[in-house]
């Protein structure tokens, strides 16, 4: 992982992330699930109401992903070139679609 990631690399790598996450929404009917994108943040919205947000946290350098009651910390992973929890180590990617695929 990177220990002492500057902000410019940080910003980048998120707005990656953000930008792979919204091309990723683009197919879903807008009915079913539709986004709306602002700097640093993909908030995802289902025709329920329901939110989820992902979002970039500049003062820690990570990325957040909140689902109803559950909210996940990502740092980056060098050696993986993603995303990865703080916690158990889950890709960030897969936890998204993973949690979509689950509300849809």
């Amino acid at each position: 992982m990177l220990s002492a990631m500057n902000e410019i690399e940080f910003i980048k790598l998120a707005d990656q992330a953000l930008e792979a996450t919204a091309v990723w929404l683009e197919d879903f009917d807008p009915d079913d699930v539709d986004f709306d994108t602002t700097d640093g943040v993909v908030t995802i919205e289902f025709g329920d109401g329901v939110r989820y947000v992902l979002n970039r946290q500049r003062a820690a350098s990570q990325m957040w992903f909140a689902a109803g009651a559950r909210a996940w910390h990502y740092n980056w992973d060098d050696a993986t070139s993603t995303w990865v929890d703080m916690r158990d180590g889950h890709e960030m990617f897969a936890n998204i679609k993973a949690c979509v695929a689950a509300k849809l």
